[in-house]
């Protein structure tokens, strides 16, 4: 019989701070295993992960759980040296994950209760902030000075600056186009593009103070040397109110070069003249010179993603440790995510500036609890699966570690709002949420120039021009990520001195501030998001919000139609075991945000290689990678839910002959999660493939592993089998944006009605100008009322009419949710200029004659004329059989106008 293995304490595990009575794993553990700590022997009781912890001496039922000296949790009963500290999320998080060992029964502790910190006042005396030393000169960058107070550049792009979402493909396109424009100019970095998901709806967004004051110091930020700043004009934010913002606020928007640009004209003229701006642009940027800057000038947003264990005890003190320098030096340094500092009030004020800035932060942090609690959530439901998986048991846990990223010498000197600008020197707390790429944008927005992202699972996030310093946390994850990030923080666990690595963390990101580039930069992957819109403004009846009509999935039924000659027209449909199709797909989608541009990345690398004999990549015509902004850094409960029944709806989706899940591997909604919500449905989960950016090695790799996937996926896959089909082959998604006259809803309802009958599928939205039309009611002659029979992103099982749920007016969300149902075209009618199409699914435009539809004629797919009414329906069926068929795409999808965004509902809420 095997003895298991003993281990002397210091090669095993780590204590945080000397009296803690639980100790961190700093490798796996085997059940059984003896451990010698302090003189005294114990034998682990279960498995062990890495970054989990286990109890070091006796804990008695009551008695606080400890880490850094503070409580986190406290024991249900009595816990023995040994003892595997585990809570009830955490025992549901491994439950959740594909693990060989056996989990114990229960949970031993029970988190700490996250009640309101109360200061006390009477005991309160201001901190004292680190002083540079006497006679030392400042360390030094080089730097680009800008005029008007904007500080110093690490950096000097031209920015395209999408004013809302509905810009947003506008200004990736226009980035696409550029690529290259500043190859050969040493002093100018690139042309990039800012797109986002907020201020796309009619309404006006609850976040719009927070929208308009993050976008202005976009504009002026150091890094930035000119921008183009553009909208459509009729937003709910434009670039009228960007403007007014920026001058009523004192931004120095005159010490920018800056256009703000109306698009009125096609996508393709509207990209010609935006590239003629940027390019007349090139010579002034390119004049820009780096001149020697002291280490002041530097403005260190500092975040932290990916956490796991070991970033409060390598990671972020290490980030702490250079923020210290900064900030001795005279330069400012920013903390943020403030549901991530819940649990560790007490260490942020123990050097504070004043007793106005303690009660600030407090008052900060209970309105982020307050705003979080109208939605239905607390902050406990932070903590990701993959915080989870690498050993945050709580927010509390999480808090306390994501806290160390200020050093305790260095004092607390300003609370400011989320986007608020960093006028003076000093250490900075910032409000935002614990969304990693929503922080960022913050920092970013309040003047930070330089990043660090602290990350124990390996996130590889950047932001367009700001660099980002990648600090990982172990080893063991350095090596595996060694091409991603820049900084091995585990060399501290390794022995090496927090002193030593500092220095030299120190001198990477001076070189950095002068131009060295960072893995990410030389990966050449960036992406932004806007702390999000919530939709709750107070208290409200959540039971009310959730208890949305039940759906049925059943079709709506409609009045027996006569024979239509419409009926008889047919396209060449790719026959499949599942029936007839118009297309069949390869999709790579992305498990949430941050492994986003990774999927779009391989799916153009994928798409831009030779297809082989016959031109056809069999038994797919085209890649398709669905980024999103979801998935992580956002409240569970009914948001996720929505979430999750959107993904599975891509996943079944008819075009996708072939679906790749590509997790970032630290989300929420990591594959594991993926794979028991498949079980649930009864998919087979060897009908998809599965990657993931971290455990896989790294964007290179896993690069490769997709490709790989696909290729022996295909291998051997005979030819697309093509056969005549009838509009009862159909799946159309039928919208409307806009009022839609009689005599083209009667159109659109003979077009439904020919589908319909010939036993094909037509979903239409909720919300659609369609169902608010008599005339498409009454031509349709449906027996019951057209209310929703499919909830947002559910697909629909069985053919004829549905209505899908649409719980905001947000074009792109609705437009995504439709896509889910299974429709594989979508025939939309615009009453002005046309909007984005969808990334997957071909989406036709059309209009009737109007001045709007001549402006607009080259985006369009069909402008229906005047006089011929009574053959609109047939040529809408014509041209929706060319797309069936794959005869013609529409224009906006080959033009790249597209995007996707899931909805968060009425309830989720960013965390």
């Amino acid at each position: 019989m095997t003895m298991p293995p003993a281990y002397d304490f210091q090669e095993i595990g780590r204590l945080p701070a000397p009296g803690d009575n639980v100790a961190i794993a700093t490798r796996r553990l085997e059940a059984g295993s003896r451990v010698v700590y302090g003189g005294e022997r114990f034998a682990l009781d279960c498995t062990v992960l890495e970054g989990h912890r286990f109890a070091v001496r006796p804990i008695a039922a009551g008695e606080a759980l400890l880490s850094w000296g503070l409580p986190f949790g406290y024991a249900t009963g009595p816990i023995p040296p040994g003892a595997y500290v585990r809570n009830a999320k955490m025992l549901a998080a491994l439950a959740g994950r594909d693990i060989d060992f056996a989990l114990p029964p229960a949970p031993n502790f029970r988190d700490t209760t996250l009640e309101p910190y109360r200061l006390d006042e009477a005991r309160f005396r201001p901190g004292v902030q680190v002083a540079a030393p006497a006679g030392v000169a400042p360390p030094t960058f080089a730097g680009y000075r800008r005029g008007g107070g904007r500080g110093v550049g690490t950096r000097n792009h031209l920015v395209i600056l999408a004013t809302t979402s509905r810009t947003s493909s506008w200004a990736r396109a226009l980035e696409e186009r550029l690529a290259g424009a500043t190859d050969g100019l040493a002093t100018v970095d690139r042309v990039v593009a800012v797109a986002h998901t907020e201020g796309g709806g009619p309404e006006r967004p609850n976040n719009r103070e927070l929208l308009l004051r993050t976008l202005a110091g976009f504009v002026v930020h150091p890094n930035v040397g000119a921008v183009l700043v553009v909208d459509y004009g009729d937003e709910a934010v434009t670039n009228r109110l960007l403007r007014r913002y920026l001058r009523e606020h004192g931004y120095p928007l005159d010490a920018v070069p800056h256009r703000f640009v109306t698009l009125r004209g096609g996508f393709a003229d509207d990209l010609d003249r935006g590239a003629g701006l940027i390019r007349e642009w090139l010579p002034e940027v390119a004049g820009a010179r780096r001149t020697a800057e002291p280490a002041g000038a530097l403005a260190l947003g500092l975040q932290c993603g990916g956490s796991d264990a070991f970033s409060g005890v390598s990671g972020n003190p290490l980030a702490a440790w250079v923020a210290r320098e900064i900030v001795r030096y005279g330069g400012a340094a920013n903390l943020a995510e403030t549901d991530e500092l819940i649990g560790a009030e007490e260490y942020v004020l123990q050097n504070v500036r004043d007793l106005a800035t303690a009660r600030r932060f407090l008052a900060t942090v209970e309105r982020f609890k307050e705003r979080v609690a109208w939605h239905g959530h607390t902050a406990e439901g932070n903590p990701s699966g993959g915080n989870n998986f690498r050993g945050l048991y709580n927010i509390a846990l999480k808090s306390i570690g994501a806290a160390a990223k200020r050093d305790p010498a260095v004092r607390l000197d300003h609370v400011i709002a989320y986007g608020e600008r960093m006028l003076e020197p000093g250490y900075y707390f910032m409000d935002s949420p614990g969304n990693d790429l929503e922080s960022i944008a913050g920092q970013v927005a309040a003047g930070s120039n330089l990043l660090y992202f602290v990350t124990g699972n390996g996130s590889i996030t950047n932001f367009p021009f700001v660099p980002t310093v990648k600090i990982v946390t172990t080893s063991g994850r350095y090596r595996l990520l060694s091409r991603e990030m820049d900084v091995n923080a585990g060399e501290y666990l390794d022995g090496v001195p927090m002193d030593e690595l500092g220095r030299r963390t120190l001198d990477l990101t001076l070189a950095v501030a002068s131009g060295a580039r960072t893995a990410g930069e030389r990966a050449g992957h960036a992406q932004v998001s806007i702390w999000r819109d919530w939709r709750q403004t107070g208290p409200a009846d959540l039971a009310g919000v959730r208890d949305a009509p039940e759906t049925t999935g059943r079709p709506l039924p409609i009045a027996g139609a006569d024979a239509d000659p419409l009926a008889a027209l047919t396209f060449a449909a790719i026959e499949t075991p599942d029936g007839p199709v118009t297309d069949q797909i390869g999709l790579i989608l992305p498990t949430s945000l941050c492994a986003g541009q990774i999927a779009r990345r391989i799916a153009d690398d994928l798409n831009a290689r030779d297809p082989g004999p016959g031109g056809e990549r069999a038994p797919v015509s085209r890649f398709v990678a669905l980024p999103h902004t979801e998935g992580c850094g956002v409240s569970s409960g009914a948001s996720e839910e929505l979430y999750t029944r959107t993904l599975l709806g891509y996943l079944r989706h008819p075009l996708a002959a072939r679906a790749l899940l590509l997790e970032h591997g630290c989300e929420k909604t990591h594959n594991d999660f993926i794979r028991q919500e498949l079980r649930r449905e009864g998919l087979p989960l060897d009908r998809f493939g599965w990657a993931s950016i971290q455990l896989d090695g790294g964007i290179a790799t896993v690069s490769g592993r997709v490709a790989d996937w696909f290729a022996a996926d295909s291998a051997g896959a005979a030819p697309p089998v093509y056969r005549p089909a009838g509009p009862g082959a159909l799946r159309l998604g039928i919208a409307a944006l806009g009022p839609v006259a009689p005599d083209l809803a009667a159109s659109l309802a003979r077009l439904t009605r020919v589908i319909v009958a010939a036993g094909g599928t037509v979903v239409l939205p909720e919300g659609a100008g369609l169902l608010q039309s008599a005339a498409y009611r009454d031509a349709l002659r449906a027996t019951s009322p057209l209310a929703p029979t499919l909830a947002y992103g559910e697909i629909a099982r069985g053919s004829g009419l549905h209505v899908m749920a649409a719980p905001t007016a947000h074009w792109v969300e609705t437009l995504t949710g439709l896509g889910a149902t299974g429709v594989e075209i979508v025939l939309v009618h615009v009453a002005d200029r046309p909007a984005q199409a969808h990334r997957l699914i071909p989406t036709l435009q059309v209009a009737t004659a109007t001045e709007a539809a001549a402006r607009y004629a080259d985006d369009l797919d069909l402008v229906l004329a005047p006089d011929g009414a009574d053959g609109w329906a047939e040529a809408l069926l014509r041209l929706v059989l060319r797309v069936a068929g794959r005869e013609y795409t529409p224009r906006l999808n080959a033009r790249g106008n597209t995007d996707f965004q899931f909805t968060r509902g009425l309830l989720g809420v960013s965390m």
